[in-house]
């Protein structure tokens, strides 16, 4: 089971990976482009008895977010309004660390320019 603070520092460890806020909420960005955010909050019963830091977001491509919901269908589903754009909701506490950070992984990859894919030694897309 994950937490805000694992999804924080797995976040954060990626190559100019940085925290600010967007709407009142954690954002994490590389170049200004977001790939995952803290404190989300929805009215569906995903939400049914999770505070605000027990739920994500992240922004992965279409192939990325069908092949990691069905695998992990408890911790893993498109947003109401933009999942058809690759916005996911994690719900930390149905996820382990290490599955939260592959798709942790391929969110940051998402939005990440090449430049900055490959200072992670060719682990980017």
């Amino acid at each position: 089971m994950s937490s805000a603070e694992d999804f924080r520092r797995i976040a954060l460890g990626f190559p100019e990976a940085y925290e600010d806020l967007h709407r009142a909420r954690a954002a994490f960005r590389v170049e200004k482009r977001i790939f995952g955010l803290l404190g989300a909050r929805g009215g569906k019963a995903l939400f049914d008895g999770l505070g605000a830091d027990g739920v994500g977001v992240v922004k992965l491509e279409r192939e990325h977010q069908l092949n990691l919901v069905a695998g992990h269908p408890a911790a893993l589903r498109p947003t109401e309004s933009y999942g058809h754009h690759g916005w996911t909701y994690v719900v930390l506490d149905a996820i382990d660390a290490a599955d939260l950070e592959t798709v942790l992984h391929f969110a940051w990859t998402h939005v990440a320019p090449k430049r900055v894919q490959k200072l992670l030694g060719g682990r980017g897309r």
